[in-house]
């Protein structure tokens, strides 16, 4: 049985921070959510808050007591990811959770994004430094590739928008990856608390779904009985498009470069691990279909 019941966690309010959040009240943790002092976010009324100035010696004080601790905050929350760290381990926490939440430290991305991923390595360094020298601290990453749901609802450009029951096929639509449902993605931090010796001190690799855009899009027109208005694209385009951007200094080259990087043909770029060298049955996560994670994108825009 795990010996951890009490858990802190950064970032509660955002986009992977409220699953990650409503999952660990569901299996039963005591919550806490850390916060800075200004924030505007709001949280469920049942759960306490401390709200902090997110130095070293504050933080220490707003962790104390708690057995792990976990850091969901958005892009612009990961410059104080060391201070984090380093006042997880002052004040005793045994789990830290790193930031991560993509596609892990051994994703073969594109170099426009190597200075982000730099950024986010610095927290992952200090965690794994500092449970070298103290046992007692430990760490775990999520690997969990794209967090395909929410992803779907919220960037058209993927290739899928279901409100309007148009699509965009890149290529001939069979390149193949791994994702995560906002659902799977608490459940994968429910399953690493659940089981600190097997997840200690490594990237975890969580998966609901391996799939592609042509099973997704069958899947869409199925659930809602209507043939969408398909648009064919190449993936080469979301390439040099993406590129010109970020040469140019223009905004939006990062979504395009990603979506190249899931569909670049025949590259297999974004299957995090098989089912069979993933983590998903040690961190008890459901298996999704096409039709189960369409029917949660198409739940999401009704409600």
């Amino acid at each position: 049985m795990s010996s951890i019941k009490k858990v802190a966690i950064f970032g509660a309010a955002g986009n992977f921070g409220t699953p990650i959040t409503a999952a660990l009240i569901k299996a039963g943790f005591e919550v806490t959510i850390i916060t800075r002092v200004e924030s505007t976010s709001t949280f469920p009324p049942d759960i306490p808050v401390i709200r902090t100035e997110y130095t070293v010696e504050k933080l220490t004080t707003a962790l104390s007591g708690q057995d792990a601790a976990i850091s969901a905050v958005g892009p612009g929350g990961i410059s104080t990811q060391v201070a984090i760290v380093d006042a997880a381990k002052a004040a005793g926490v045994k789990r830290f959770i790193v930031d991560d939440f993509g596609w892990g430290p051994n994703f073969r991305s594109l170099p426009e994004f190597r200075p982000i991923g730099a950024q986010r390595r610095l927290a992952w360094n200090r965690a794994k430094e500092l449970a070298e020298a103290s046992p007692q601290f430990t760490w775990t990453g999520v690997t969990i590739g794209n967090p395909i749901d929410w992803a779907m609802n919220r960037f058209p450009l993927m290739g899928f928008d279901a409100r309007n029951h148009n699509a965009i096929v890149y290529d001939d639509g069979t390149e193949e990856f791994t994702g995560t449902t906002l659902e799977g993605i608490g459940q994968a931090v429910v399953g690493i608390l659940k089981h600190p010796d097997e997840t200690k001190n490594r990237f975890v690799k969580a998966r609901s779904i391996q799939t592609c855009q042509k099973h997704l899009l069958h899947a869409f027109q199925q659930a809602t009985g209507k043939t969408w208005n398909v648009r064919r694209s190449s993936s080469k385009d979301l390439l040099e498009s993406g590129r010109k951007k970020h040469q140019e200094g223009i905004g939006g080259w990062v979504l395009e470069l990603v979506i190249f990087q899931l569909y670049d043909p025949g590259e297999a770029r974004c299957i995090v691990a098989s089912k069979e060298d993933s983590d998903v049955e040690l961190l008890e996560m459901t298996e999704e279909t096409p039709e189960s994670v369409v029917k949660k994108v198409l739940s999401s825009i009704t409600s």
